[in-house]
């Protein structure tokens, strides 16, 4: 029985850092490219 409790809240806390590394990427994702729209920008009005 609480070998079943210990693997639950194993499976949860994996599922939980999961999701979270899902999210902390997706935003740095965007962070990235808006970094890379405003050099295109940049690069555009240097022309």
């Amino acid at each position: 029985m609480k070998k079943c409790h210990t693997l639950l809240l194993l499976l949860v806390a994996a599922l939980t850092l999961g999701l979270a590394g899902c999210n902390t990427i997706a935003g740095a994702g965007q962070d990235i490219e808006s970094a890379g729209d405003a050099i295109e920008d940049a690069a555009e009005d240097a022309k």
